[in-house]
């Protein structure tokens, strides 16, 4: 039989876990394998990108789910439905892309793609160029990437997401880090030197927050560490966002300067810098070589 969609895998993934048990994504694969009456030969075909078909095609569906927050993943590379994903087996949806539209979850992650193919026309995906094809297609692999990379960030020990930042840091070429003492460190968590000698250094802070926001309380606890110090640049980092009066806060700080990454800057520079992930595959793309067969 012909091997399902991605999007036609969804609603299945959905009943797999219906059991309410967690279930490795692997294990999805070969139940719905099973149901599905996929012989050895098609679970066997693989992309030309690497990886097997079926299993790239089950890994999206999750991923979707997981965008749309019908999914959970209670610990790492195990995955369990909620109240969300429940609701959806009883709605019984007849496209699942669409029903996942209803939630500002899933639309922020398909906002995030600039030209998703989901959204397109068909006259639109005809009239691209396979080069507009694959660039679509590497900003979905990156979309997707973010959203993996930001749940691990919320789900690491806070020491090591202090770690972490001082290692992006460094790769970024801003200098050696340090941290600060676990406690009574006055709102800093890591110290950069800019300079083999010391003598520029920024103040760093980390917070690793799952929903909650960055206040104007911890903001002002930076600024006023920030402040009372001659280091003159500070970087607030967290995988969350800060809220207005924090962001204030940070501007109002006068000959010093705060800089603010939250969670989406953070995965993206993670991602250009190659912190904490790493390359897939490679696809090699010719080109007619005009120089061959110049006559000149």
């Amino acid at each position: 039989m012909a091997i399902p969609k991605y999007n036609e895998l969804m609603f299945p993934v959905l009943e797999v876990l219906s059991d309410e048990n967690e279930h490795s994504l692997k294990e999805i694969v070969d139940i719905l394998g099973r149901k599905y009456k996929l012989t050895d030969e098609e679970l066997s075909i693989e992309i030309p990108s690497g990886g097997k078909l079926f299993y790239g095609r089950v890994g999206w569906a999750r991923t979707y789910l997981k965008a749309a927050k019908l999914i959970d993943s209670p610990k790492r590379a195990f995955f369990s439905i909620n109240e969300r994903g429940k609701k959806a087996l009883k709605d019984k949806p007849d496209n699942m892309l669409a029903y996942l539209k209803q939630y500002d979850d899933f639309i922020n992650f398909e906002n995030k793609s600039k030209k998703n193919n989901s959204e397109k026309s068909d006259s639109e995906s005809k009239s691209e160029t396979p080069d507009e094809m694959l660039a679509h297609a590497q900003e979905l692999y990156k979309d997707n990437l973010q959203i993996e990379l930001l749940e691990k960030l919320k789900n690491v020990d806070p020491v090591r997401f202090e770690e972490i930042v001082l290692i992006l840091m460094e790769k970024m070429n801003y200098g050696v880090g340090k941290m600060t003492k676990l406690s009574h460190d006055g709102g800093i968590d890591g110290i950069i030197d800019e300079d083999e000698l010391g003598l520029e250094k920024i103040y760093l802070q980390a917070k690793r927050y799952s929903d909650n926001k960055v206040n104007e309380k911890e903001m002002q606890n930076f600024a006023g560490a920030l402040g009372c110090s001659p280091v003159r640049k500070g970087v607030f980092i967290t995988t969350s966002y800060f809220d207005e009066k924090a962001k204030r806060k940070a501007a109002s700080l006068q000959g010093k300067v705060i800089r603010l990454v939250d969670g989406d800057e953070l995965t993206r520079l993670m991602i250009k810098h190659n912190v904490g992930v790493q390359t897939k595959t490679k696809i090699e793309i010719k080109k007619l070589d005009e120089d061959f067969f110049s006559e000149e």
